[in-house]
């Protein structure tokens, strides 16, 4: 072998993989485009609940930023007051502990609903569910249903199509816009925001908020769809870990559905070998995500029922019971149970502890809402000297209190002071106005006497603030009481 000359090693050739039957492969690209998905209207028990829990959760999202209350906006997160108003209470940055909280129990309150009962958040109050639906009826009232949709799709541009693909545009970017304004007039009051959206005086930022928030609704409801569901909501892949096989999900009943096939309506599937299913595939036809729910669970499937809906309309119409495709649990289809059978197994170990937990939470969570305290102050010594020697050898110290008034009415304060015997206490009452600061300098003097025997020592003491009776108020209620733990040094 030659000095710096490698020895070549065996040459593997590289040849295209087998497409034959028998190898079991199949070669699935990442990157061609899905095919479109024509959702079929559809009518029904479920698609009513839909669609009431559709005006519900709009109304309130629309609704609440012009609500007043006590002369202001009754739901608005001025962030830059950095305080933030939900009816009656008043919350500043110090307070996101509450708001960690909320999303605890919402994060509490989702594992519970989807161990008993699939995913009823996707199917009935996602925002993504419910944009979605209102794009895809604005979609059908101007193009028409499926058929007439994929028709007018196939179709040559001329004037008709180019006039309802301009209308749905329209009405899409208008409703979207309408959402990013409504969004931002929880942080913006709404109704100087609505002033000044026609006078074109609209802050950047709030103008950008508004511009962003739309084009995500937009682009989200109009276009993205069920790739939201099916690629970017993690939901769908940690759904599988809090399921089980007494939860309630939507299943297909293959042991009477199959074997599938189309037959009259006089026919008797039993006398030809057949399930009831007919295999018409409108459950695939009206399934927003575009799966087959007689395949199985899927973790595309987002719980909106509508091939409930259609499937029981054709039973009727073929004078089968109801009930093909239904809500149901694993166990309960697999042995018969009646719908009393399968809700006695939705108080399962693992039910009853998300319930638990959550319900501990929550009131654990009102608790502390209901006992905050109307005010909150810090105690800072004034750094510039620790502590003097005053009048007859007296030592002072001195203090600065800063009040946050929580309240939306003025509070006026007092201010005392316990830990060493004979201290005494200079402080002026402190008056804060509605949802504002209070500071005030407080003196603390110590005969020389009691002193003494503190020299070059600090001694705890404790701040206590007190609300007085505000004038004239029925009933005067109780004094809010605060304390507040600092020092008191005397040098040697």
């Amino acid at each position: 072998m030659m000095p710096g000359k490698s020895v070549p090693g065996p040459v593997i050739p590289i040849r295209p993989a087998s497409n034959e039957a028998d190898d079991g492969l199949q070669f699935v690209s990442m990157y061609q485009k899905q095919p479109d998905i024509y959702p079929r209207a559809v009518k029904g028990w479920f698609a009513g609940w839909r669609w009431t829990f559709v005006w519900l959760t709009q109304l309130l999202f629309y609704g609440l930023p012009w609500v007043q209350w006590g002369g202001r906006q009754a739901v608005l997160f001025d962030l830059e007051a950095q305080r933030f108003y939900i009816l009656g209470l008043v919350l500043y940055p110090q307070d996101l502990i509450f708001l960690a909280a909320l999303l605890v129990l919402s994060a509490l309150a989702l594992f519970l609903f989807t161990a008993v009962a699939g995913r009823l958040w996707c199917g009935y109050t996602c925002p993504q569910t419910v944009y979605t639906e209102i794009f895809m009826w604005v979609e059908r009232r101007i193009e028409g249903d499926r058929i007439a949709r994929m028709r007018l799709d196939q179709a040559p541009w001329g004037a008709g199509k180019l006039a309802r693909k301009s209308a749905k545009q329209a009405t899409w970017l208008a409703i979207a816009l309408f959402t990013g304004f409504s969004f931002v007039g929880y942080f913006t009051p709404i109704r100087e925001l609505a002033a000044a959206v026609p006078a074109l005086s609209v802050s950047p930022w709030n103008l950008f908020w508004i511009l962003f928030y739309g084009a995500a609704t937009y682009g989200n409801a109009g276009y993205l769809r069920e790739q939201m569901c099916k690629y970017m909501c993690p939901y769908a892949r940690f759904q599988s870990a809090l399921i089980d096989k007494d939860s309630l999900i939507i299943t297909y009943d293959s042991a009477r559905g199959d074997p599938r096939g189309s037959r009259s309506r006089k026919a008797s599937p039993a006398a030809q070998g057949m399930g009831d299913c007919i295999d018409c595939t409108l459950c695939v036809q009206v399934c927003p995500t575009g799966i087959d729910i007689r395949d199985g669970l899927q973790n595309e499937c987002i719980g909106c029922a509508a091939c409930i809906d259609v499937c029981d309309d054709v039973m009727d119409k073929m004078g089968y019971d109801r009930g093909l495709i239904r809500y149901s649990t694993e166990n309960g289809v697999v042995n018969g149970w009646t719908r009393l059978q399968m809700f006695k197994r939705a108080l399962r170990p693992r039910v009853l502890a998300y319930a638990a937990v959550l319900s501990a939470a929550s009131f654990a969570f009102a608790a502390s809402v209901a006992l905050r305290s109307p005010f909150k102050f810090d105690v800072v010594k004034d750094r510039g000297a620790l502590a003097r020697i005053v009048d007859e050898g007296a030592v002072e110290n001195v203090y600065r209190i800063q009040i946050m008034n929580r309240t939306e009415a003025t509070q006026t304060f007092r201010v005392s002071v316990e830990g060493i015997d004979g201290l005494a206490v200079t402080a002026p009452q402190a008056s804060a106005g509605p949802v504002s600061l209070a500071s005030l300098v407080v003196s603390l003097r110590l005969p020389h006497n009691e002193a003494q025997p503190l020299r070059g020592t600090s001694t705890p003491v404790v701040f206590e603030v007190a609300t007085l009776p505000i004038p004239g108020a029925t009933p005067p209620g109780k004094p809010a009481v605060q304390r507040e733990r600092s020092t008191f040094f005397v040098p040697r």
